[in-house]
């Protein structure tokens, strides 16, 4: 159970400010010095817009990731970029985000960069909101990798990049993080069509060495590349075998399902903590305060509020930051008006 009912929390991504996008199209136009100066600026906006929501808990808002899995690939050893599969013109899907060969073994011998992103995160936050860190998935981080005659499947891919998170999960522990988010939306996708018992296997070997040593969570989600989901957009392929994935919290996305399915909530209240996604990342209607009230309290008819978080659906990175911010502000002050009327 969470020490604070209702507590409010975030999955990980914010939006970068113009800047920073423009930096990061613009590299030769910067030193090393300036881009390190550029991405402490960044999250340095990215604590503001969340300490002064109210946020219980905060990230460093994945400033430094200019994709969700493709900045990853940049520590992993063994890939080289491929080009030819990828669409350039037309409405935005995931056919335009880049495939990456594997040239070579799959290692990363310096880590993934997350703890570097947590350390700064740590320097930087005032003290009272806990520290989050994110980092996708074996299955999820596989995703944008071509199979060769070494790995010959998105399994065996898997398999590969398994050792990798788990390392990299540890390194987090040991640096000081109580809070950690395994982003599995891939899973959540594909439930409809791949082996479930599979998936949770893999999950729970994938954090296996740092359960009960740090409150663990899991994100799962239909997609948000451009705004725009890929997936299956429904729970009940998940049950019951996500049921045994091992954490102390699932992530669930509903509001941009409009609650759809809201009463499977409660077997996954019964065996964890459960995050609901409550704000509309894909959607410019800002929620009021009055909707957030409505929408915790649909949520407790299945979720007792000690096993209760609330959040957006979704990171945040593909929302403008006005949006965001109006956003974040309202579902803490709706939560904080339920909060003391529980009391």
């Amino acid at each position: 159970m969470t020490s604070i009912p209702i507590r409010t929390t975030v999955v990980g991504s914010y939006p970068f400010p113009g800047w920073l996008e423009f930096g990061a199209k613009n590299l030769n136009e910067f030193g090393a010095a300036d881009v390190e100066e550029m991405i402490e600026d960044a999250v340095i906006a990215a604590i503001h817009d969340q300490t002064t929501a109210g946020l219980d808990v905060i990230t460093d808002g994945e400033q430094t990731r200019l994709d969700f899995n493709l900045s990853f690939y940049g520590f992993i050893k063994g890939i080289e970029n491929n080009e030819t599969e990828t669409r350039k013109f037309g409405p935005p899907a995931h056919d335009q985000r880049g495939k990456n060969n594997i040239v070579g073994e799959l290692v990363a011998p310096n880590g993934l960069g997350a703890v570097k992103e947590y350390e700064r995160l740590k320097r930087l936050a005032p003290a009272g909101p806990i520290l989050k860190a994110s980092i996708p998935g074996p299955y999820t981080l596989s995703g944008r990798l071509l199979p060769n005659e070494k790995y010959k499947d998105r399994f065996a891919i898997t398999e590969a990049l398994l050792p990798i998170i788990s390392k990299e999960l540890e390194a987090l522990v040991a640096a000081g993080c109580k809070e950690i988010t395994v982003d599995e939306p891939s899973m959540s996708c594909y439930a409809f069509k791949e082996d479930t018992k599979r998936f949770v296997d893999i999950f729970n070997r994938t954090v296996k060495s740092v359960v009960g040593k740090c409150n663990l969570s899991t994100h799962l989600c239909f997609g948000n590349f451009k705004g725009r989901p890929v997936g299956y957009r429904s729970l009940k392929p998940m049950l019951p075998d996500f049921l045994d994935m091992t954490v102390d919290e699932i992530h669930i996305e509903m509001a941009n399902r409009e609650f759809a399915e809201i009463e499977l909530l409660a077997p996954f209240a019964e065996k964890m903590n459960v995050a609901v996604g409550i704000i509309d990342v894909k959607n410019y209607y800002i929620e009021s305060v009055e909707d957030i009230v409505e929408r915790i309290n649909k949520c407790l008819k299945y979720v007792p509020a000690e096993k209760l978080s609330v959040a957006p659906d979704c990171g945040l990175s593909q929302t403008a930051r006005w949006a965001a911010r109006k956003k974040l502000v309202n579902m803490v002050a709706g939560a904080k008006k339920v909060r003391e009327n529980l009391l």
